[in-house]
This record gives structure tokens, sequence and C-alpha cells, in this order.
């Protein structure tokens, strides 16, 4: 069985930016673009990481990727495999880069006997596959300790972490330990803030890459009122009785609609009409999902006629987050202690992940449908959901953290949580919304306008090719080592 699992991704044109950049933007980007074509043409860009299913970093390859395609590069998709035991490891890693002991275990001789194990046969299949002037980008811990044999192929090796913590702790540094002598091994490394940025790395070999979102993807593009109602109640989110179709777009233009169902855990069924507080995210403890319940039980429930709908993935699809069934499984258990009056208004949800885009579809509805959407998060590398919330409009409730404050301009574009454990000062920010709808729609039209200007595709893949552009560049000043 190969060690590595090839994502197919269709070529998708540039040209289709038109519509959502000022034409100075739009002109600028087909120039980058041609130059990129250019300099790039023949050479593979190899992006490398765990998982084709769920998670921020997937949701950024797949558009990246297939505009990379469409500008005339050829640009592959790589996935790593790993069983249970490494899969735990990388989480462990994953949460102390966040600043979190998560699980507690140990990072030492012997897991990293199972890291290195688990990647060697991925490590000689991409070796086989690079030529020296490919470009490799390794995404996240997981893929780490393949820099070194990219590197002897003679290609250029970048590390792109996609998480971090803006102030160091010792659990940040004890990961940073544990896969430093992996990561050196590239020619560049990648965060997505300045302030991720490790201590002790060589700065001229640091760059700073803000996430983006695509606004053409399933998840993103447009939908009525309802379309959004129709792909709901067909996958048993809502009680609602429509005339339209679960219709929806493939990113390759392709007409599709919804068909699988989400698994509730609920009283009774929401209905259409109901006022919706939301937080979509992985079952993960650094999204704090139990705080989001534990605020709205005690401290917005009581004050405005509301329901909240947590949202997550099936946690049996999520391969490279052990961790989702446990704190789904906690989430459950919460659930069931409510007192009946909070509980009959707080509605659980795991959607479906079968088929990617039908799952961004559900996504893309339940979020046009949500009165205020919920980042609530102790941790957060970007935070992709509060950019696609943002741009269909909603008013943002998420916290003062990692790349949050990038994206949210706190009162302007929405609202910012200086500490998000203190539920009630979340329930408040919730609750003054819920009472304010002009202020709301108001936070929700600034909003859209933020992430236009900052956070869509082509910033991400203009600056995607200046850094390939100048590493590539200078190594062939120095001579490629």
């Amino acid at each position: 069985m190969s060690a590595l699992q090839h994502e197919t991704v269709a070529a998708t044109a540039p040209e289709r930016f038109a519509s959502v950049l000022s034409r100075g933007e739009y002109e600028a980007l087909l120039g980058l673009v041609d130059q990129a074509a250019r300099e790039l043409r023949g050479r593979v860009i190899w992006n490398v990481n765990s998982t084709a299913k769920g998670g921020g970093v997937v949701e950024m390859l797949r558009p990246l990727l297939g505009y990379c395609r469409g500008a005339g590069v050829d640009a592959r998709w790589a996935v790593i495999s790993g069983q249970s035991e490494f899969f735990a490891i990388t989480k462990r890693i994953h949460n102390r880069l966040h600043g979190f002991a998560g699980d507690g275990g140990p990072l030492g001789d012997v897991e990293r006997e199972v890291y290195e194990q688990t990647l060697a046969a991925s490590a000689d299949e991409l070796s086989e596959l690079v030529h020296p002037r490919d470009i490799v980008i390794l995404h996240d811990p997981q893929t780490a300790g393949l820099a070194a044999a990219v590197r002897k192929t003679g290609a250029t090796v970048m590390w792109r972490c996609h998480v971090g913590i803006d102030v160091a702790n010792d659990h940040a540094r004890h990961a940073w330990d544990f896969l430093r002598g992996y990561v050196s091994d590239a020619h560049l490394f990648i965060f997505s803030r300045a302030g991720f940025a490790w201590e002790g790395l060589p700065r001229d070999r640091i760059s700073v890459i803000r996430p983006s979102i695509d606004a053409f993807a399933p998840k993103n593009a447009e939908q009525d009122r309802a379309q959004s109602l129709a792909i709901l109640a067909t996958a048993g989110v809502i009680a609602a009785e429509v005339n339209a179709y679960p219709a929806f777009t493939r990113s390759d233009g392709s007409p599709a609609r919804v068909e699988r169902q989400a698994e509730m855990l609920e009283e009774e069924s929401l209905v259409a009409d109901m006022p919706v507080v939301m937080q979509v995210s992985r079952w993960d403890q650094l999204k704090d999902p139990l705080g989001v319940l534990g605020a709205f039980a005690r401290h917005v429930a009581s004050r405005a006629d509301a329901h909240l709908l947590l949202v997550g993935p099936s946690t049996a699809a999520v391969a490279d987050d052990p961790e989702g069934a446990q704190v789904l499984a906690e989430v459950r258990t919460a659930w069931h202690e409510l007192p009946m009056r909070a509980r009959r208004r707080v509605h659980l949800c795991s959607l479906p992940m079968e088929d990617i885009e039908e799952n961004a579809a559900i996504v893309n509805a339940l979020q046009r449908h949500a009165g205020v959407v919920v980042q609530k998060s102790l941790a957060e590398g970007f935070g992709l959901t509060v950019a696609e919330a943002m741009w269909k409009r909603r008013p943002v409730v998420a916290s003062r953290i990692g790349g949050i404050r990038d994206q949210i301009e706190d009162g302007r574009s929405g609202l910012l949580l200086p500490d998000p454990r203190d539920l009630e000062q979340v329930g408040a920010a919730i609750a003054g919304l819920l009472a304010d709808g002009e202020r709301a729609q108001r936070l929700g039209i600034a909003a859209q306008l933020r992430v236009q200007q900052q956070f869509l595709g082509p910033h991400h893949l203009g600056r995607y090719f200046e850094v390939m552009h100048r590493v590539a560049s200078q190594r062939q000043h120095q001579g490629a080592e």
C-alpha cells in the first residue's frame, strides 16, 4: 500500500476574481499569475499534509492549488498516512504549539521513534517523485519530519506552520524542541502571524502568509434564503416545508444537491424562524464547545428567545484528530445535564463528511442562517470559520486571540472577547447582538468588506507566488546546496 495519497485538484481560472476585486487589484493579480506561470514552468509545487478531509488547512489548500493550476502552475497535493499512535502524538504537539498541555503525554525518545518510523515510507516515496527544481511545502507538525529527505533531492523545502502562540510558554517550547531538528532542514519557515515565529529560528528564513477563503467554493458561494433552507431541511438540521431544491454548485462548476443527513442530538427540531446562535468548528477542546454551551445556557437563554446550534464534523471521518470523539462525548454529556428548559434550546449537530463539497454547502447554509456566529476559541492559528461568516455578512463574536485579531476590528467588523473564559462576558456580547438587530447588521456589512479587502484567495495566491519567487531566486543566487 502506498504511503502517500495523491489528491486530484481541478484547475480553476483566476479570472473569476474579476467579480470580487477592484479593477486595479484584478489587473495586478493577472500580472502576478502570468509572471508565476513563466518562472515556475517545468517545476512541480508539492503540498504535503496529513488529511484531505476536515480542518482549515484543507479548506485553504484545495482552492489555492486549483487557482495555481488554473494559472498554468503544476501544483500537486500529497497526503501522508499514519496510525492512531502517530496522530495522537502529533495532536499532542499541535496542542502544545498552542500553549496547552493537551493530553499531558510525553514527547520523548519513544514518541520520536514512532514519529520517524511513521514518516519513513512517505519520505521514501516523496523523494522518488520530487525533482531538484521542484518546490515542496510541508504543512504543520505531521510533515516536519520529511524535510531532510526532501532536501536531499535538491528541491526547495518550505515548512508551513498554521498554528502557534503569540507569547510562548513552556508547553510551546517543549513542542519546538521536539520539532526543531526536523524543521531546520527547510529553506524557509512560513507562519500565519509574525508573532507565531519560534525563538531561535533564523529571521531571514521566516515569512508570513495569512490564510484566506475562496469566495466561489461551495462553502462560501452565494445562496439565497430558499436554497439555504432547502439544504438545511434536507440535511435534517431544521424542520421546514420548502419548495426549493437543496442544490449547490461544485468547485468544478457541475451541479449537485445535498442528500445526506446530519446526526442531531436535540429535544425537539429547530424551526426555521427561530433566531439561532451558532458555532461551527472541529470537536476540539481548544475550540471550547463546552464553554459556548455554558455561556448560552447560563447567560443567553434567559435574556433572548434564541437557540444554540453547536456544529462539527462527524468524528469518524477526521483521521488526524483523535481527540474529536472524546470532546464530542463530553459535549453530549454536558447537554444531557442541562435543565430541560435550556436543553430544549440547544442542538448538537455532526455533519456528514463522505462528500466534502456537500459538507461545505451545508456549512454555508448554516452560517447564512445564523443570527450570530460565535468562535470562542481558547487558542487559534487563524480561524477560517470567522472569515467565512464575515464574508456572509454575519455578526461574529470571537476570542481576541491569534489570527482572529487580524480579521476582526473590534466594534467595527465584529466583537472580540478579551477573555473567552469569562462566560458572562461571552453571553452579554451574544445577547447584545440578538437584541440590537441594526448593530448586528452594520457589523455584518463591515465584516464582508473587511474580508473582501484582506482575506480572499487572490491575496493569498499573490503572497504564495511572491514567497516562492524570493526563495527560488535566493537559492539560485547562492547556488543550490
